[in-house]
């Protein structure tokens, strides 16, 4: 016996065929071959048995009543359950044609009546052996397929984990205890899900972005490093030189990710960090910086960003302001709809503005 389908346990083999002395010549074959026999005069019974114990293997005649083995065999290669048991016609219609047609519906072999132990003996052992390898191998790239999936979750926990400790180091300075950063990663998130049910916006959201910006939004200010604490920090307002010289912060940090960028080339991540760093200070009516762009010219990472850095920064307490209650921040951020935000992103922000998370 060269097939086992596990231990102790032979392969069985399905034969259908209305002719019963056809049946009896065939199951002494399989069972001198050392498989299972399992003989049924029908397609219908076929069915039944399958259900009862799944075949390794099928021998299907062509003429019979109620249904050809060419419809069966149709109907068995288009069950998910079923397609890839391999199938072998036997019949006393050998011609080309016949063949052709039993081929083209996913039959792997064909066997011309009168029988011949030795012939049919070889064929149901070569695709046995062959049906075995297709499982195992099936299996194994399953378990490879895990363990690359392993090793990838991995390598992005440890990738958010050098992230975020990037991140911090340009908002220690203001944010202390890392709450901003948190926020603004999980409420992108939140937005670009929310957005992804949006018909203005779902041809642009794919899981992998909303997975992506949940990941580079914490880098939207990395470019505050190269800037002073004691203009960052300074509690009264900034004069117009100081004021400039924060700008500088978008195209700064956008510099500095480009750089780490050319040395990690298709990394998503970090292209869409480039354009938040860049442009989540950019409005809607083209009244912002760095660019002065307006519009969807406005990377749309970038204009997911804005409304909620400005939100976070609203809810929250920092050195030169209190926090503003979330009533009062929703408020501002709607009369901005249209001017500094895309006023379709604000619709559904209005719809997810208790799940977002602040303070």
């Amino acid at each position: 016996m060269d097939y086992q389908v596990g231990a102790g346990e032979a392969a069985n083999v399905l034969i259908v065929d209305d002719i019963t002395s056809n049946l009896i010549i065939l199951t002494e074959m399989i069972k001198s071959a050392g498989y299972i026999a399992r003989p049924v005069t029908s397609a219908k019974q076929a069915m039944a048995a399958i259900k009862i114990n799944m075949p390794q293997l099928i021998l299907l005649d062509i003429s019979m009543p109620d249904m050809d083995g060419y419809e069966f065999c149709e109907l068995l290669k288009k069950d998910v359950r079923t397609r890839d048991i391999p199938i072998i016609f036997i019949s006393a219609m050998n011609s080309v044609e016949d063949k052709i047609k039993g081929f083209k519906l996913g039959a792997v072999d064909f066997i011309a009546k009168p029988f011949e132990l030795e012939e049919v003996t070889l064929r149901i052992n070569t695709h046995l052996k062959i049906y075995k390898m297709q499982q195992e191998l099936e299996i194994y790239n399953k378990r490879l397929h895990k363990m690359v999936n392993d090793q990838i979750k991995k390598i992005t926990e440890e990738e958010k984990n050098f992230i975020y400790a990037l991140a911090r180091l340009s908002e220690m300075k203001e944010d202390v205890k890392g709450v901003h950063l948190r926020n603004v990663g999980r409420n992108c998130k939140l937005l670009a899900m929310s957005l992804q049910f949006s018909p203005k916006f779902e041809k642009e959201i794919s899981n992998s972005f909303v997975d992506t910006i949940e990941i580079a939004a914490p880098l939207h200010d990395i470019g505050k490093i190269a800037i002073s604490d004691t203009i960052l920090l300074k509690k009264g307002p900034l004069t117009d030189e100081e004021m400039n010289i924060v700008k500088t912060h978008a195209k700064k940090g956008a510099d500095t990710l480009k750089e780490i960028y050319e040395m990690n080339e298709h990394n998503d991540f970090l292209e869409m960090a480039i354009d938040i760093a860049h442009y989540h200070h950019e409005k809607w009516n083209g009244k912002g910086y760095p660019e002065g762009l307006k519009g969807k010219e406005i990377p749309l990472s970038a204009r997911i960003m804005s409304v909620i850095d400005v939100y976070d920064a609203l809810t929250s307490e920092r050195c030169y302001k209190s926090a503003y209650s979330h009533e009062k921040s929703m408020e501002i951020i709607n009369e901005e709809a249209g001017k500094s935000f895309d006023a379709d992103i604000i619709e559904v922000f209005n719809k997810i503005q208790n799940q977002l998370k602040r303070g």
